[in-house]
């Protein structure tokens, strides 16, 4: 029986702070979309990866991966935002199995007049308690969190199911959007 390595009193007390916070950060920004923009942070999370591609379109099972959803429950997204016609579904004209979801012009204004209230939700929740030196090494941490859960190392991984090809593009895109300087857009 080997032994596990548990956590020293500064990772366990750095692991419960992550997790509360990162709890509360979420709550208060699903709230602050729900009372300003009558959006769901789920919802509008799928909206901005929409808006981040060209034509605004993904195919439904790349945007469930992307999304760290069950097909099921981005459909349900989907559906819901179509619903409000924020969205609408396309079969794709060379394979009819595959769906993509495009984002409508009520969806993009929907986003952008959604956008400054989540980052300022953001900034007042996060990053005005920082100094410009713990945003780098926030970012630092995050960008090493990211590449081990996006490496797609041999069984064993954390997002067992998860698309790893899709989630590394991603980390990829993360990356080229700090070193462009682009994460002003609203696109949160």
């Amino acid at each position: 029986m080997s032994a596990e390595k548990w956590l020293s009193p500064a990772e366990a007390a750095a692991w419960r702070a992550y997790l509360v916070s990162n709890m509360l950060l979420m709550r208060a920004l699903d709230r602050q979309l729900l009372t300003d923009s009558n959006i769901a942070h789920t919802h509008y999370g799928v909206l901005v990866q929409l808006s981040d591609r060209p034509g605004g379109s993904a195919r439904m099972t790349q945007l469930a991966a992307i999304m760290d959803h069950s097909q099921s429950r981005m459909s349900h997204a989907v559906s819901r935002l179509e619903k409000n016609g924020w969205v609408r579904r396309e079969l794709d004209p060379i394979d009819k199995r595959v769906i993509h979801v495009v984002l409508t012009e009520p969806g993009r204004e929907v986003l952008s007049a959604a956008a400054p209230g989540h980052v300022r939700c953001v900034r007042e929740n996060l990053f005005d308690g920082l100094t410009p030196e713990q945003v780098e090494s926030f970012r630092e941490v995050c960008e090493v969190m990211l590449d081990r859960l996006t490496e797609g190392r041999a069984g064993g991984s954390p997002n067992a199911g998860f698309d790893e090809l899709t989630a590394q593009r991603e980390a990829q895109a993360v990356r080229r959007r700090r070193r462009n300087g682009s994460w002003s857009d609203g696109g949160t």
